[in-house]
């Protein structure tokens, strides 16, 4: 696949965001929301396609779609109809009633994935929580420790924080959720000298996203698997941000034909409807019966709508898209041949570009918002990049245009 040379950048305006020259920084002190988030000084009103409009009608390439969310973009007329339909017929019942929504969905998340049976719940968070609670539960009581990646992220309630490997995430909220011990990502000789007989479970994600989008060496995912099986261990794979296709495979663990006993899957499930989903084999899901686990908002009819649909349309064709249209950003930013540039790494439309030491991955985005372009940033050196699987290749040329507008003038 080839970018056409004659293809121009779309023109826009280059105007500043209000207060992005502080990114937001004001007196909060009279604000009553909470200020847990280092916001950007612009607000979307609304969007569509691959792109997002301001309150001044400025326009956005979006190529960060919620991060990892909104995998079909912004107002795709066909989830939109699924959700209208359902909208106008039910919002929430509970599930102490049957749901013939969540049992199509449960049936093709376990054809997809192999394994057997799903829990609904609202976030990625949450489906970690339940896969730790399965995870012990499958121990008996008798095994209960769970290894996990440092510099992994799993969430920030108490479990799936103590899940996370990075300091940062505990830092003034301890004491963490025992239970939990960590080993360096991609390394299997590690996982030997830190097993015991009580440890019940190896939880990783396959590619660290929040970490710099880190892809682990060849194999690695195999070795897992083999490790786990020679210590009748489970293995679970955090899909939360790597699974919905956003690799170019359905869940990133695929690349390595490797069957987890537990998946986790969030964010780009319902294209930015709140939805969660832990996906386990039957020996599991046979021990969680009823009062063991559940979720009052898990499961949501609007929510199940959407996702249904989002299935759908994550066929073949749409999952080779995905990958053919990662490789020609990644190829792309390489060509650029920058000194600013230390490395691009990622599959299909997850993409870290990590930065030479001394440039800030916070600014470079901050001024790609200035020239319309919405992107991500994992830790300081790493530009995120996750566009909407929608995307052309006037979005990929006018992205690497602007990336090298703005590192060559940083």
């Amino acid at each position: 696949m080839r970018m056409s040379a004659k293809m121009e950048a779309e023109p826009g305006s280059y105007n500043q965001p209000k207060g992005a020259e502080e990114n937001i920084e004001e007196d909060t002190n009279n604000k009553a929301l909470l200020q847990n988030y280092s916001r950007y000084a612009v607000e979307f009103v609304s969007g569509d396609g691959a792109y997002l409009y301001d309150t001044e009608g400025q326009k956005y390439f979006d190529f960060l779609s919620g991060i990892a969310v909104t995998g079909f973009g912004h107002n795709h007329p066909e989830i939109k109809k699924a959700v209208e339909d359902q909208i106008n017929k039910l919002w929430h019942i509970s599930n102490l009633f049957e749901s013939s929504g969540q049992e199509a969905l449960a049936e093709k998340l376990a054809e997809k994935s192999g394994l057997d049976n799903v829990f609904f719940c609202n976030s990625g968070t949450e489906a970690n929580e339940a896969a730790i609670k399965f995870a012990r539960k499958w121990g008996k009581g008798k095994r209960s420790t769970i290894i996990t990646a440092t510099n992994g992220f799993h969430g920030r309630t108490y479990g799936s924080m103590s899940a996370t490997g990075q300091f940062k995430v505990w830092d003034g909220f301890q004491p963490l959720t025992p239970g939990f011990q960590y080993v360096p990502f991609g390394d299997l000789q590690a996982l030997e000298s830190s097993y015991n007989d009580n440890v019940v479970a190896i939880m990783v994600e396959p590619i660290q996203g929040e970490s710099g989008i880190l892809v682990p060496p060849d194999g690695y995912l195999k070795g897992l698997r083999e490790f786990c099986d020679k210590h009748n261990m489970l293995l679970i794979f955090d899909e939360v941000q790597t699974g919905m296709g956003r690799t170019g495979k359905f869940f990133a663990h695929q690349y390595e034909e490797v069957k987890p006993d537990i998946i986790t899957i969030a964010k780009g499930i319902a294209n930015g409807i709140p939805l969660g989903a832990t996906i386990c084999k039957k020996e599991i899901g046979k021990l969680m019966t009823p009062g063991s686990h559940g979720s009052t908002f898990g499961g949501n009819p609007i929510a199940v709508a959407a996702a249904n649909k989002v299935v759908e349309l994550l066929d073949d064709k749409t999952l080779s898209y995905i990958g053919s249209y990662g490789k020609l950003i990644r190829d792309a930013v390489v060509s650029l041949n920058l000194e600013e540039i230390k490395e691009v790494r990622g599959k299909g439309l997850l993409i870290g570009i990590e930065l030479k030491e001394g440039i800030s991955a916070k600014k470079i985005a901050l001024k790609l918002l200035e020239n319309k372009v919405v992107i991500g940033t994992s830790g300081e050196k790493v530009l995120r990049i996750l566009p909407p699987f929608i995307i052309t290749e006037k979005e990929v040329l006018n992205f690497v245009m602007s990336l090298e507008k703005v590192l060559t003038s940083n």
